[in-house]
């Protein structure tokens, strides 16, 4: 096994120069450091990525699976300047094999006419396109809602509300019953796939999902 992959770090790199400058919607600890001024610190979406990416490499998956994964969201959100980046361009750059895996786990947001698209019709199209994917997709879906709950239930134990707008947050944009149902809709369609590394990803999925549950009483 080789300590460096070249696709690896090329992803990093990618990776962290689309999503410089975004921000995660919430805040799950105590900042780091006071910054000067007015300044306030927000958890970097590169810090998100970059979780979902160890949680793949640490389950088992190969360099391809690592390299979507640190990609997951480049398709699907748009840089600090409101562009988009073009599934050709991913693929020129990163190849077929990881190209078709960042597909694979990326929401419809918008429509043909670019507007965007309401959240439960979102998931449900997310949720049909991984059950017709691969067992690869479907373990960077669950090491990405993995660290999305972990991250959510950590808030709320620290008192954060993330069902309403406050200081330097916006809210999620669903509640915590939808919140529920789509986290079990994943849970559900990686079911799908039979390979054995997906099992203790599911496992800790579900623990998550108890807390959840306990934590919102929904």
């Amino acid at each position: 096994m080789s300590f460096f992959s070249p696709l690896i770090e090329q992803a990093v790199e990618l990776a962290a120069q689309w999503h410089d400058g975004t921000f995660r919607k919430s805040q799950w600890r105590d900042p780091a450091f006071a910054p000067p001024g007015d300044d306030v610190l927000r958890v970097p979406v590169m810090a998100h990525v970059t979780a979902v990416a160890l949680i793949m490499q640490r389950a088992g998956w190969g360099e391809e699976a690592v390299a979507a994964a640190f990609l997951h969201d480049v398709l699907e959100d748009r840089n600090r300047f409101g562009q988009t980046f073009d599934p050709e361009d991913l693929r020129s750059q990163m190849g077929e094999a990881v190209t078709v895996l960042v597909e694979a786990v990326t929401e419809p947001t918008r429509d043909a006419e670019g507007r965007k698209r309401p959240w439960r019709v979102r998931k449900e199209a997310y949720l049909v396109h991984l059950r017709q994917s691969t067992p690869e997709a479907a373990a960077i879906s669950l090491a990405d809602k993995l660290h999305n709950l972990w991250t959510m239930n950590q808030a709320i134990t620290r008192g954060f509300d993330l069902f309403n707008d406050g200081p330097n947050r916006k809210a999620l944009s669903a509640g915590p019953q939808e919140q529920r149902w789509f986290f079990e809709a994943v849970l559900s369609a990686s079911r799908d796939y039979s390979d054995p590394r997906l099992e203790p990803m599911r496992a800790h999925l579900t623990q998550e999902l108890d807390r959840f549950r306990a934590l919102t009483g929904v």
